[in-house]
């Protein structure tokens, strides 16, 4: 298996955009329209008051995952998303761990998180890393279907 790389970029990079566009149209198909209108502006990942993160297996993008700050000590990640040819090979654990590396160096002592009900399968993954439920929060607050996480650091 070959080994993940883990490269900081800026969230306007191509790169970074190629990748958030496939993780909206997967969204999309899940929820329909857009797939995520929570407003983020590029700055909001830029250190120290954030971090936009890309995973690299021999040498081709294949996912990303990225914070922001909310409030003082928290993290909120954002833009989590693994290509589905690398699904099943770790990715997105490594650049969750690598998100909350980022964090915890930035001084944040704790990582929260919106899902939708219909991905079950990063449900899963954020409860088997330890993040349990918590009071639905941000632009999804009242929406049906959205599930919170948080994670002490």
């Amino acid at each position: 298996m070959s080994e993940i790389e883990i490269r900081a970029v800026r969230f306007d990079a191509p790169v970074a955009q190629q990748l958030i566009q496939a993780a909206l149209a997967d969204l999309g198909a899940r929820y329909g329209g857009t797939g995520d209108d929570t407003p983020v502006d590029a700055t909001e990942f830029e250190p120290p008051d954030g971090a936009f993160l890309v995973a690299y297996l021999a040498g081709e993008p294949v996912g990303c995952g990225g914070w922001r700050s909310h409030g003082a000590d928290t993290a909120e990640l954002k833009r989590m998303y693994t290509a589905p040819a690398a699904r099943g090979r770790g990715v997105a654990r490594t650049v969750l761990a690598a998100v909350e590396r980022s964090a915890r160096e930035q001084g944040r002592k704790r990582v929260v998180l919106e899902c939708g009900d219909k991905q079950p399968e990063a449900i899963a993954m954020y409860r088997s890393a330890g993040y349990e439920r918590i009071p639905n929060f941000g632009f999804y607050k009242d929406a049906e279907g959205c599930v919170s996480f948080g994670r002490t650091l």
